[in-house]
């Protein structure tokens, strides 16, 4: 078994940790490096045999990829290091966004501090095909649709929806699962999450913060590449938009 590629949440604490140096990597002698590893060996995200290999996420792994990052930056002068594109993303992300980065990595911390991310089950869906999940990483990504399928804030956010009048359908583009599928898909529709947790944070969710969407739609708001957060059902909207009158 080889050791397992590094994960979003991962590097999202890696990158966090070179920002907080300065953008300058970290020996394996540090003490925040051996901090990491420890950190890193505590995450719910690998199999357990992956956590017996010799060198799994060890500090010296950790300060290689504490190397890749410092070493691929922008403002670096010497030879760059050998890095994945994820990892590369990863570095943009921090460049471009790096007050939303450090926030994104304090959100996974304060989750693994607090117990409550060891303590979610594996999501469907977790992880799209090419196995990225935003800039929340897989672990965020997993309590959000743990929220958005709790079953009382999905029959409250319906409620709501049918009160107002509102018909049942999806936020982006409409899609209406009783007008096409008939009593199958009567109050069916699927719940995300507007705001990212990361910025959210752990409060309680609110009905607000919920948006009420098809299952097509969903996946595309999920689906973005390591670095980038999920998208909102407006910036979904203007993608399609965008996207539709470079067709014409």
């Amino acid at each position: 078994m080889r050791i397992p590629a590094w994960t979003e949440d991962e590097l999202v604490l890696a990158g966090a940790l070179v920002v907080k140096n300065g953008w300058r990597e970290l020996r394996t002698h540090d003490r925040a490096v051996h901090e990491l590893s420890e950190l890193l060996r505590s995450l719910p995200l690998h199999e357990p045999d992956a956590l017996a290999l010799p060198g799994f996420r060890s500090p010296d792994s950790v300060s290689r990829k504490t190397s890749d990052f410092a070493t691929n930056h922008v403002s670096y002068a010497g030879k760059a290091t050998r890095c994945g594109k994820p990892t590369l993303l990863m570095i943009e992300a921090f460049t471009q966004r790096e007050a939303e980065m450090l926030q994104a990595a304090r959100a996974i911390e304060e989750g693994i501090g607090s117990g409550e991310l060891q303590l979610i089950p594996r999501q469907p869906d977790e992880v799209d095909d090419t196995g990225s999940t935003a800039v929340e990483g897989r672990l965020l990504v997993r309590r959000a649709l743990v929220r958005e399928r709790d079953p009382k804030l999905r029959a409250l956010k319906i409620k709501r929806v049918q009160r107002g009048g509102r018909p049942l359908s999806c936020e982006v583009c409409g899609f209406d699962f009783f007008r096409v599928y008939g009593s199958l898909g009567q109050d069916y529709i699927e719940i995300h999450h507007v705001t990212p947790l990361h910025v959210s944070g752990s409060r309680e969710t609110r009905l607000e913060d919920l948006a009420c969407l098809c299952a097509n739609c969903h996946r595309m708001c999920h689906r973005n590449a390591p670095g980038e957060s999920w998208r909102t059902p407006e910036a979904l909207r203007e993608l399609m938009r965008v996207s539709a009158a470079g067709l014409q």
